[in-house]
């Protein structure tokens, strides 16, 4: 049977374009396609799509609110057309949190043109999304940096900080599973790099989120700094994140190479540069996300001397990267997403003080 999918979208030309390539693929069909929301919750019901594509900013009912209220009575998988502006991707991370799967962006210029090259990232996240395992997401509320102390400890005088690094990858439902593992690390962790998949225009708009939940702080990487302990630097959306040495500092590079797994940022490109440069310091982490990226990286980071996590398969959005990092053999331990953090800091504590150098 093929996926049904039902677009939601106020722009008739838009309606019309996403059909064209939806349809334009096997196993997938247009089954409607609605200009807002109120005729959308009608079409739901005749109609029983699997996916839903879901435009931000509607008359009649706000995309937002459409979703909220979708996800409390009749949770499905649902994927969100933004458009590449910085009111549209902080809208579009709320919808994640509110539960969407993941989102497209709208091209701003040549949308005809535009839409049709992002046939295959369209057309991938919608398969993805109806395999995906869709659950309402409260949000997380933290009423000041500090509030984390009473989840997780300090782990001061029980790790040699400056030494160890953190170094974690995710695409599909990362967002929400990245803002679970960082909210509760505390201010003396160690430095973190992230590659989560994300368009350009939403990684600063995240890291600003997540900086202003967390008691670690939280930004977009930029080239040439060094990492610090206590910091979490997600590599922005047009570069790939490298980890590299200059002296006895851990430093940042982004890199606008070609695309790795069909990803920049990649997640085995960050993995692989840990390998490299960190080998042993390494605790490595594979959240939720379709595809494979990741797995080849976790592995040479693991036959480096690293430690590495996967999260389980019941926790997951989609599980394509984790059991594919599983099946590499690159993971020591498979853990729910609320257990990693905890999982991470005890596997720290565990090492003791000694100073672990490259």
């Amino acid at each position: 049977m093929p996926i049904k999918v039902l677009i939601v979208d106020d722009s008739a030309l838009i309606r019309k374009l996403l059909t064209e390539v939806i349809n334009s693929k096997h196993g997938l069909t247009v089954v409607g396609a609605a200009p807002d929301p109120l005729i959308a919750r009608e079409m739901i019901k005749s109609l029983q799509p699997d996916v839903i594509t879901l435009d931000v900013e509607m008359p009649k009912m706000d995309g937002l609110d459409f979703l909220e209220k979708l996800m409390r009575l009749r949770p499905m998988p649902v994927i969100m057309v933004s458009s590449l502006t910085e009111k549209g991707s902080d809208i579009a991370l709320r919808a994640l949190e509110l539960g969407a799967v993941d989102f497209v962006t709208k091209p701003k210029m040549d949308i005809s043109k535009g839409l049709k090259e992002y046939t295959e990232e369209i057309t991938e996240k919608i398969r993805a999304a109806a395999r995906a395992k869709v659950r309402p997401r409260p949000s997380i509320i933290v009423e000041q940096r500090h509030s984390a102390d009473a989840v997780l400890p300090s782990i001061s005088n029980h790790i040699t900080t400056t030494e160890k690094l953190i170094i974690i990858g995710a695409s599909t439902g990362g967002t929400e599973a990245l803002k679970e593992v960082l909210i509760h690390m505390p201010p003396d962790c160690p430095g973190i790099l992230i590659a989560q998949h994300m368009p350009e225009a939403f990684t600063n708009a995240f890291a600003r989120r997540l900086d202003g939940l967390c008691q670690i702080a939280v930004k977009e990487a930029v080239h040439g700094e060094r990492v610090l302990p206590g910091h979490a630097y997600i590599a922005p959306g047009h570069s790939h994140l490298l980890l590299k040495r200059s002296g006895a500092n851990y430093v940042t590079e982004l890199n606008q190479g070609p695309p790795v797994n069909r990803h920049r940022p990649s997640v085995d490109v960050l993995f692989r540069s840990a390998a490299n440069y960190a080998g042993k310091n390494v605790i490595g982490v594979i959240l939720t996300g379709m595809g494979k990226d990741g797995a080849t990286g976790m592995l040479e980071m693991k036959q480096a001397g690293a430690y590495n996590f996967a999260q389980d398969e019941a926790s997951c959005v989609v599980f394509g990267m984790p059991k594919e990092a599983i099946s590499a053999g690159g993971v020591d331990e498979v853990v729910p997403l609320k257990d990693i953090a905890s999982r991470v800091l005890n596997h720290l504590k565990s090492l003791g003080t000694r100073a672990f150098r490259v």
